[in-house]
């Protein structure tokens, strides 16, 4: 098994606290998960709501799972036409159960869920609306078919040596017995 690779998807936010007196309330987030980070488009706040609709991915290899216990998401905002605005809040998932599932299954996909956003003194306010899917990675030499496309056809051998493959469909024998019965009753 090689790792994993976990899938963020953020929504939007709602409820979330106003930073600006004046003007339009510009957003983004910063998403951590064992020391990789990704940043989103800035979105445009109408009220106090944004919205973002992006996918993140992280890879995390065998080895660095320990370090991918939790995904840390911080909502930040915009001042002067640059980043590095002041923090909205943040929220904290714990991934440990997801990545544990994945390994059972092979795969784990939470839908969209409401997460509450922690401000600076410790109370809530708001929510913001993220989606997770974790697939595990394995070795090419470990890798299984997932669907009968892939699988391979079973060939078996009659005992001349003479290869065929089975019949595709039960169909198709259904209508070779029965095309079968149709000329034994024609002969009586």
């Amino acid at each position: 098994m090689n790792g994993g690779v976990l899938e963020v998807f953020l929504v939007n936010a709602r409820g979330i606290r106003r930073t600006n007196l004046l003007g339009r309330q510009d957003y983004y987030v910063v998403v951590e998960c064992g020391g990789q980070k990704h940043n989103s488009k800035v979105s445009r706040g109408k009220g106090n709501k944004a919205w973002w609709n992006e996918k993140f991915r992280f890879e995390l290899p065998l080895h660095q799972w320990r370090n991918s216990t939790h995904l840390k998401i911080r909502i930040m905002n915009v001042e002067f036409f640059k980043r590095g605005g002041g923090i909205v809040g943040d929220t904290t998932v714990y991934l440990g159960g997801v990545i544990m599932e994945g390994l059972d299954t092979g795969s784990v996909e939470v839908g969209p869920s409401s997460y509450n956003i922690i401000l600076e003194d410790d109370t809530y306010k708001g929510e913001l609306i993220i989606g997770f899917k974790f697939l595990v990675k394995l070795n090419s030499l470990e890798r299984q078919p997932t669907n009968m496309q892939e699988a391979p056809m079973e060939v078996r051998v009659k005992e001349q040596g003479e290869e065929f493959k089975p019949t595709s469909s039960i169909w198709r024998a259904v209508m070779k017995l029965w095309k079968w019965k149709l000329s034994w009753w024609r002969l009586v």
